[in-house]
């Protein structure tokens, strides 16, 4: 790290879990995040504010007025304009030694499959069920840590599918692909402001303890949190061998 680096991130250098060490795996470090709204929007700056080397932001949206309520990447100038541009402009303005890589596409097989070799670690920050299934499996398949977040109304869930580890329960060992899921969203169910706020953070926070390398991170768990009563719950997450995805009929 230079002289400047090493003020920028002294706060980080002063933690011994962290140290220069694991500060130089942050700037080396490739974080690839899917979804630019809510979710997105919270974790991504705090990705960018730690000193992530490169980011590639995924989203195919634009920016609507409704999303102003609780997207904080994108501001009443960017109404109309992608997300991930006005993400790109947002996050550079935090920290303009990041390279930014804005793709302006609904996350697909072929665009992971090109993606995920170069990653160090995935943030899932959509909104619907095949989406997170699609990034899953992919992230399976190339051995990718995956922190995957939600929030609707007023409950959010967390949790890290570590594919480095063999015994790494997977997104789908949760929710099988195979059941049918009725699709909810914030346009019609609604969403409290701050809950993607806290659920984002968290993922961040998640993200960077997977790329350091320190703590504790959320395998094998599923952190819940709901912002009505201010409670938050955990359930544990074990392997499924009959999963479709990892189990062991499907992971040789």
């Amino acid at each position: 790290m230079n002289d400047e680096q090493l003020l920028r991130y002294s706060r980080h250098l002063l933690l011994e879990e962290i140290d220069v060490a694991g500060q130089e795996k942050v700037l080396s470090s490739h974080v690839l995040i899917i979804g630019a709204g809510g979710l997105g929007s919270a974790a991504a700056p705090y990705i960018a504010a730690a000193g992530a080397g490169k980011i590639t932001l995924v989203d195919h949206d634009q920016v609507e007025l409704t999303n102003l309520q609780r997207q904080i990447m994108h501001s009443q100038d960017s109404l109309g304009k992608s997300k991930v541009e006005s993400g790109k402009l947002f996050l550079q303005s935090l920290n303009s030694n990041l390279v930014i890589n804005a793709i302006q596409e609904k996350a697909s097989e072929a665009l992971l499959n090109s993606l995920l070799p170069t990653v160090d670690v995935v943030l899932d920050c959509t909104d619907n069920f095949a989406t997170r299934h699609l990034i899953n499996a992919a992230c399976f398949k190339h051995h990718i840590p995956l922190v995957s977040g939600s929030a609707l109304k007023f409950d959010g869930q967390l949790s890290v599918f570590d594919f480095r580890s063999d015994s790494s329960p997977c997104y789908a060992c949760l929710f099988s692909p195979d059941e049918q899921f009725e699709e909810v969203s914030c346009a019609s169910m609604g969403i409290f402001s701050p809950l993607v706020g806290i659920i984002g953070a968290m993922q961040a926070a998640q993200a960077l303890q997977i790329l350091i390398g320190f703590g504790q991170p959320l395998v094998g768990r599923m952190l819940l949190w709901n912002a009505l009563n201010t409670q938050i719950n955990e359930i544990r997450i074990s392997r499924n061998p009959e999963c479709p995805v990892c189990g062991q009929r499907h992971s040789a």
